[in-house]
């Protein structure tokens, strides 16, 4: 049977914080059978840190809310709400936190991390402390992040001032069938192993069941949608997650009257072509074929 996974917000409570006012909320990894993801919500109180480390894996970040900062052999970086960016793979980062209310964010991680291998991870020297500096996402130096507003999935609301929050072809919107997709980290961006992207759904938007070779992950940020995963349908709503394995026949309708968005990943990156197998072309042909 094709793996999927639905998690309820409420039903993975958060860890204790570490020693250094860290802790790590896994919502998908190795011990649900995923090989190319792991997911998880971060959260860093003020004043706490994440010491210098590397990963053998790329990763991937969404600033939830609250401010962070973000420290790489380049220079240190306060990141706020709606920041995102990459990690690639062996870079020394560490975390700091900033504000009064410390920071929440995503994180994806691929290929997924593994227990027996002290889940790739290794720690490294300090970084210098720096005196953090906000990123400008036009700036090539700070090309590695960007910026996402809730305002850039209204595809009749988009002007050179609120696209100048993005750099390049990131500011461009994929919209069909009542669905708006954002582009966030992808190989532009300098991702290799992944891709994320933000994805709005309108009151009457919907997706035909199909499947994918490659893992996908759904974090929920607004609204509610119901969500099919192999012939089973969940009502999905604020902090609740789901993944669906390569090969997951899903699809997806907006449950509500206003929109439904979430935060959305797929590792191995998609091929160029062949991404989708849609479920209506496949049975169009069996008809056919039958009659």
């Amino acid at each position: 049977m094709t793996a999927h996974l639905v998690r309820r917000a409420a039903d993975v409570p958060p860890p204790e914080y570490d020693e250094r006012g860290h802790r790590r909320r896994q919502l998908v990894g190795e011990d649900d059978g995923s090989v190319h993801t792991g997911f998880g919500v971060c959260e860093l109180l003020p004043g706490g840190t994440v010491e210098a480390h590397v990963h053998s894996y790329e990763e991937s970040f969404c600033v939830l809310d609250g401010t962070v900062i973000l420290d790489v052999p380049e220079g240190a970086y306060l990141l706020e709400e709606g920041d995102y960016g990459l990690l690639p793979t062996g870079v020394p980062h560490a975390w700091r936190g900033a504000g009064d209310t410390g920071a929440r964010w995503a994180d994806m991680l691929a290929p997924v991390p593994r227990a027996r291998y002290g889940h790739d991870t290794r720690t490294v020297p300090a970084l210098p402390r720096r005196d953090p500096v906000r990123i400008d996402v036009r700036d090539p130096r700070t090309r590695s992040f960007g910026h996402f507003e809730p305002a850039q999935m209204d595809p009749g609301k988009q002007s050179q001032d609120l696209l100048a929050v993005s750099a390049s072809m990131r500011t461009a919107l994929l919209v069909y069938s009542g669905i708006t997709v954002k582009m966030m980290v992808d190989a532009d961006l300098g991702a290799v192993a992944s891709t994320m992207f933000m994805v709005q759904y309108a009151p009457d938007g919907v997706a035909g069941t199909h499947d994918h070779p490659f893992e996908e992950t759904y974090l929920i940020l607004e609204g509610a949608v119901d969500a099919t995963f192999d012939g089973t349908v969940y009502r999905l709503g604020p902090g609740d997650v789901a993944w669906a394995g390569a090969g997951c026949v899903h699809g997806f309708a907006n449950a509500g009257t206003g929109p439904v968005r979430w935060l959305e990943t797929q590792a191995p990156q998609p091929p160029s072509r062949h991404s989708y197998r849609f479920t209506r072309d496949w049975e169009y042909l069996r008809e056919a074929l039958e009659s």
